[in-house]
């Protein structure tokens, strides 16, 4: 096929030797197959943004950090220079999300190269050498469904304990491969500690895995890992090991006013004291002399 201009460079560079089809265009990028050497991989070239149709909304940025303080400041003013910054630190998100997680032993295709708004990572494929399904065009047993649900959970509480939620996971973001489930997808991800959205993100992530495979298994629906695991790690609780249950109590337990009342009593009374023998030993200096 002919080369797509933006892949022009790569080949020039010898990044890469060959593009051989496109593969998908989605809502923010565009994938290649191409071939590296003997390796076939895949090149997904992100969308300018006013050619995207997913946008940069704040809940996804908050709390990213950009090294750089001018173009921080150029971000916040929204100048042409600080726009393209902010284009680069967006794309650069799922760079940075797949190493962090590929390190962290979570099921996400391996990053190879980011070069000029092009990311060179894996091609996922089934048990056949082709390229692997989305979910969403697969139809599962009850024991498949149940399966694959708990795989993800797991993948997902490994995520949260390398600090990053996806932000946007559901059966059109993660492919069946010849291994299992392969989340992909990740320039939404967002810091959990540095982001007020985060739980509410996860809780939906999940709530999106349970939605999907409950159509194949019906007790799914009724599970409720996303805040069981949002606990464990707001607790400090949570690890790869963890043992979930998929049940989540909420403690309703009427607040006891009256012990409340009591400890705010006590604080006053402790600070009534602490200002009294301040002015005890305030009167006790000698007073200075007049002339």
């Amino acid at each position: 096929m002919k080369t797509p201009k933006r892949l022009e460079p790569l080949i020039e560079d010898g990044v890469i030797d060959a593009v051989m089809r496109q593969l998908m265009s989605g809502k923010e990028a565009t994938v290649y197959v191409v071939r590296c050497g003997e390796e076939i991989r895949c090149a997904k070239v992100y969308k300018e943004a006013n050619q995207r149709s997913f946008r940069q909304s704040v809940d996804y940025t908050e709390g990213r950090k950009v090294k750089n303080s001018r173009q921080a400041r150029a971000m916040a003013k929204g100048s042409n220079y600080g726009k393209q910054a902010q284009e680069a630190a967006w794309q650069s998100a799922e760079v940075d999300a797949l190493y962090r997680l590929a390190a962290a032993g979570v099921s996400v295709p391996t990053p190879y190269q980011f070069y000029e708004g092009v990311l060179i990572m894996d091609l996922i494929t089934d048990d056949e050498g082709n390229a692997a399904p989305r979910l969403n065009d697969v139809v599962f047993t009850a024991d498949e469904a149940r399966q694959h649900h708990q795989a993800l959970i797991q993948e997902v509480v490994r995520m949260l304990c390398a600090g990053i939620v996806h932000g946007d996971l559901s059966e059109f973001n993660i492919l069946l491969s010849s291994q299992g489930p392969i989340i992909i997808d990740l320039p939404q991800a967002v810091d959990a500690a540095g982001n007020n959205q985060a739980k509410s993100m996860l809780e939906r992530d999940v709530g999106n895995l349970a939605d999907f495979f409950g159509q194949f298994a019906s007790e799914l629906l009724n599970t409720q890992y996303g805040k069981e695991i949002w606990a464990l790690y707001a607790k400090g609780a949570l690890t790869p090991q963890t043992v979930l249950t998929g049940k989540f109590q909420q403690d309703n337990k009427p607040v006891d006013l009256k012990s409340v009342v009591r400890v705010i009593d006590a604080v006053r009374d402790d600070e009534a004291k602490k200002q009294m023998r301040l002015a005890e030993a305030k009167a006790a200096l000698p007073k200075p002399k007049r002339f």
